[in-house]
C-alpha cells in the first residue's frame, strides 16, 4: 500500500485532491442536520465502458446531482464526487485521492461505484487493458481491476452502474479477448461492503439516470441511520426499480392486447413482432422516462433489446428478429381479433357523441327518484 503525499497539496488549490481540499474547508454548523454523517465521498472508476452511465446520472432529475452534491436533502450527507472525468483535479493529484481511501486517510466514509466492464489484466500481456494512474513510488501504471480490488473492502457501499459494469454487457459478448466480467463476477458474490452492504447493482445500457441517484440517496440514509437497507432483488438490484417488466407500463401495451402488431418501425401498434423482447425484460423506463420523465425507448418509436438483463447482448441477438420467448403474437393476433369485434358490436352508428355526452352527464333513474332533484339533459 502507497501511502498519499496529503502535504504537498495546498487545501486552497482548486486543482488539489478533493480529500485535501474537502479536510481543509470549514465545515457550517447545521442545527437542522439529520444523523452522524455530514459528508460522503463518491469515488467513481471506471473499466470497458463508453461512459454512457456517467452521461446519465449526470442528467438525472429525481434527484438531481446537483442536490447530493449541495447536500440539499434533508437527512442526505452532503456528496463530495471523485470522478475519473468530472473532477478538477488530475493525474497524480486525482490518484492520491484514491491512495488515501485505501489508506483510511479520508475524513468520511466513501461510496464507490464503478462503470463499466471489469477486465481480466493476467490475459494482458506487458501491458494492461486499461489503467488508471502510476504508482508514486515505482511509476508503474496502475490497471483498473486492480484499483477496484484495493478501494472495494474499505468500501462503504460498492454500486455496479450500467449493464457493463453489472452482467459484462457489450464488452464481455462473446469473443472478445479482455475476458471482461461484472463486478459480482469478479469480486464474488458473498462481496460485502465495510458497512455491511452487498452488491448493488443498477443495469441499463445506458441506466437512467434516476434510478442511479435515487438509490444512491437510499443508501446514504441508511448509511446515516435513518432509513434500513435498500430491499435489493435475488440480482443485487433496487427491487421496487426492477419489479415490473417494460411490458406492464409500455404505451404501445393496448395494441399488443388486440393483437394489433406493426409489420415496421415508424408506426404506433406493438413493436413484437420487431423484435421487441418488452414482455419479458425488467425495466422501468417506459413507466419513469430518461430525463424528468420524458423519453424512453417506447416512447420514441424503439424496441426493447433486452439492455438491463444478465447475458445481454448475447442471448438477444439478433437484433431486430421477433423473439422467442413465446407464442405471443400468434395467440394475441386471435384473441385480440375477437376483442376488436366484440367492441364493435358494441357501437351503434344512430348513437351521436352528443348523446353518448349527455348519457354520461346523467343521474341515473334510481338516483334520481331518490333525490327529487332534476337534471339537464337527462331522459
Amino acid at each position: 500500500m502507497t501511502s498519499a503525499p496529503q502535504a504537498q497539496y495546498d487545501p486552497g488549490d482548486s486543482l488539489a485532491p478533493l480529500a485535501v481540499r474537502s479536510r481543509g474547508a470549514v465545515e457550517p454548523a447545521d442545527p437542522s442536520a439529520l444523523g452522524p454523517l455530514r459528508k460522503v465521498y463518491l469515488i467513481w472508476l471506471g473499466g470497458a465502458s463508453c461512459e454512457g452511465c456517467t452521461v446519465s446520472m449526470a442528467g438525472a432529475t429525481h434527484p438531481r446531482l446537483e442536490q447530493l452534491l449541495a447536500g440539499a436533502i434533508p437527512g442526505l450527507p452532503r456528496v463530495e464526487l471523485v470522478h475519473c472525468l468530472l473532477s478538477t483535479e488530475s493525474g497524480a493529484a486525482f490518484t492520491a485521492n484514491l491512495l488515501m481511501a485505501e489508506a483510511g486517510e479520508l475524513d468520511a466514509p466513501y461510496i464507490l461505484t464503478w462503470e463499466g466492464s471489469v477486465l481480466d489484466e493476467s490475459t494482458a500481456g506487458s501491458g494492461s487493458w486499461s489503467s488508471l494512474g502510476e504508482d508514486p513510488d515505482t511509476g508503474r501504471q496502475i490497471p483498473t481491476t486492480e484499483w477496484l480490488d484495493r478501494l472495494a473492502p474499505g468500501a462503504a457501499a460498492l454500486i455496479a452502474v450500467g449493464t457493463c459494469a453489472a452482467w459484462g454487457g457489450i464488452p464481455a459478448a462473446v469473443g472478445n479477448p479482455t475476458g471482461a466480467c461484472g463486478v459480482t463476477d469478479h469480486l464474488g458474490e458473498d462481496y460485502r461492503s465495510a458497512a455491511g452492504v452487498p452488491m448493488v447493482n443498477i443495469p441499463g445500457c445506458a441506466p437512467l439516470g434516476d434510478n442511479y441517484t435515487e438509490t444512491l440517496a437510499a443508501l446514504l440514509l441508511h448509511l446515516n441511520g435513518l432509513a434500513p437497507m435498500p430491499d435489493l432483488d435475488e440480482l443485487g438490484r433496487p427491487a421496487w426499480l426492477f419489479n415490473e417488466s417494460v411490458h406492464s407500463s409500455c404505451p404501445r401495451l393496448g395494441y399488443y392486447e388486440q393483437g394489433v402488431f406493426a409489420p415496421q418501425l415508424a408506426e404506433s401498434s406493438c413493436l413484437v413482432e420487431l423484435g421487441c423482447w418488452g414482455p419479458v425484460v425488467q425495466c422501468n423506463i417506459a413507466e419513469r422516462g430518461v430525463i424528468d420523465g420524458a423519453g424512453g425507448c417506447m416512447s420514441m418509436g424503439g424496441i426493447c433489446i433486452g439492455c438491463t438483463m444478465p447475458g445481454f447482448p448475447d442471448r438477444f441477438s439478433p437484433l431486430f428478429e421477433r423473439p422467442l420467448f413465446e407464442a405471443a403474437p400468434g395467440c394475441r393476433r386471435g384473441n385480440g381479433g375477437f376483442l376488436r369485434r366484440l367492441r364493435s358490436a358494441r357501437r351503434h352508428p344512430s348513437v351521436s357523441p352528443a348523446h353518448v355526452a349527455a348519457s354520461l352527464r346523467s343521474q341515473p333513474r334510481f338516483d334520481r327518484a331518490r333525490s327529487g332533484r332534476s337534471v339537464v339533459g337527462a331522459p
